[in-house]
């Protein structure tokens, strides 16, 4: 897959393309996806999606400072190249681009500049100011400016469409497992290990706390999960605990990510790891004493090794 950030660099021949933000890369998207290589390969083009960056919402409205992303931009790309896309326009969201009509996107950009021979769209496609560009509007456009056209129906699972919206609120909740389902993959985030209080080791459960570096990367709600670690292309088993640890920390405010990774014993501070997220395992509570706290983590070490099939 080429990567463009620039739209003047791309020079293709037949671009079937789809246009979205693709946060997430679900089963939604991918369904999408699939026909976009399938028409690409039968009508002897190449398959192209043009996303945004940075995420429209963030540009629109920067005082709502609550969207959290399913996916940074590199996560995002890694899952485009493993769909089989040929070409990946990134394109630059500002305010300015914001204020073009759908009819002037088309006009200029898709057919002026990328001369597409083939639009494919969601169920829900929105484009344009004020998000007024619609199916019937591209319908006309299509005619006007000779590409084809074809419009996908909305992937359901559990008789409910899958949207990046609904697979956000399921892991603000904790729910991981409909999440994963709906993502088609496990829910990841990547981050640094950093230096803590180092209180976990004094009750024989060290712990790496986490970083994450993309502040719009969302983080699921807080609780007790199974997860999976990856530490430098290796996988453990592990179990993470989001929040702000009641029981020994007095700052309400202060939120932490702490992940006791099963038989690991090596310095890993200032590395990234990635942490896969397989399903919650209770919620964050405030024990009456260390050793109770203690007990806690040795029940749900068993519980998570249970999860995880060890």
């Amino acid at each position: 897959m080429r990567v463009y950030q620039d739209v003047r660099q791309f020079k293709v021949t037949k671009p079937v393309l789809t246009v979205g933000s693709f946060d997430g890369v679900h089963l939604g998207h991918l369904k999408v996806v699939r026909r976009l290589n399938e028409i690409a390969r039968q009508n002897e083009g190449e398959s192209v999606i043009f996303t945004f960056s940075p995420h429209p919402r963030l540009v629109l409205n920067p005082q709502e400072d609550s969207l959290r992303l399913l996916t940074t931009l590199d996560e995002k790309i890694a899952l485009l190249e493993a769909t089989g896309v040929d070409h990946l326009i990134v394109y630059p969201f500002t305010k300015t681009f914001a204020e073009i009509s759908y009819t002037d996107f088309v006009r200029l950009t898709l057919v002026g500049q990328l001369h597409i021979d083939s639009l494919v769209v969601g169920y829900d496609h929105k484009f344009g100011k004020d998000r007024k560009g619609d199916f019937e509007m591209l319908k006309n456009l299509s005619l006007a400016f000779n590409f084809k056209l074809e419009k996908l129906d909305a992937l359901l699972s559990d008789n409910v469409s899958v949207s990046s919206t609904k697979i956000r609120q399921a892991i603000m909740a904790g729910d991981l497992e409909q999440a994963n389902r709906y993502l088609g993959y496990t829910f990841s985030l990547t981050g640094t290990v950093v230096e803590g209080q180092k209180l976990g080791r004094k009750i024989q459960f060290p712990t790496a706390n986490i970083a994450v570096t993309d502040p719009h990367k969302i983080i699921p709600a807080f609780g007790v999960y199974a997860v999976l670690v990856d530490v430098e292309g290796i996988s453990y088993r592990g179990m993470l605990n989001i929040g702000t640890r009641p029981t020994v920390n007095h700052n309400a405010n202060h939120c932490s990510i702490e992940v006791h990774i099963f038989s690991f014993d090596q310095n890993i501070y200032d590395r990234q790891v990635t942490i896969k997220f397989i399903t919650k395992v209770r919620d964050e509570k405030k024990f009456a004493s260390i050793d109770s706290l203690r007990a806690q983590l040795e029940k749900d070490k068993t519980d998570v090794l249970n999860l995880l099939n060890l």
